[in-house]
C-alpha cells in the first residue's frame, strides 16, 4: 500500500455499513480509533508510525482482536502480530487513472 491510495476512505465506506461514516477520523497520531453502535465495535488502527510489532504489543494492540472488528492500515508492518486468520486487503492506485483504485482481497490462514 502507499500514501493516498484510499485506505481511510475504504474504512469510511466500511463504517457506513454500520451507520458510522460520520464518525471517522484518521488514527495516524492516536494509533487506534474506536467506533461503536448497537451492531458492532470497530477498531481502526494506523500503525505506520510504529517501528515494529513489539510496539504494537506494548500498546496492547493484540488484545483488540477478540473485542471487535479490527481494520489495520499498514498491517504489513506488524504482520507477525496479526491473528492466524485474517482478511488482507490491498488497495493500490491505477497506473493509468489517479481517480481509480485496484482492490485485492485475500483470506490469510496459518
Amino acid at each position: 500500500m502507499n500514501f493516498g491510495s484510499g485506505k481511510t476512505k475504504f474504512v469510511e465506506g466500511f463504517l457506513s455499513y454500520f451507520g458510522l461514516e460520520n464518525e471517522i477520523s484518521s488514527p495516524t497520531f492516536t494509533i487506534v480509533n474506536e467506533y461503536q453502535n448497537e451492531k458492532a465495535t470497530i477498531y481502526h488502527f494506523d500503525v505506520y508510525r510504529l517501528s515494529d510489532s513489539s510496539e504494537f504489543y506494548e500498546i496492547g494492540g493484540d488484545e483488540y482482536f477478540d473485542k471487535g472488528i479490527c481494520l489495520i492500515e499498514w498491517g504489513e508492518l506488524i504482520e507477525d502480530a496479526l491473528p492466524k486468520n485474517y482478511i488482507h486487503i490491498t488497495i493500490s492506485k491505477d497506473n493509468d487513472d489517479d481517480n481509480k483504485r485496484r482492490i485485492s482481497i485475500e483470506n490469510i490462514e496459518y
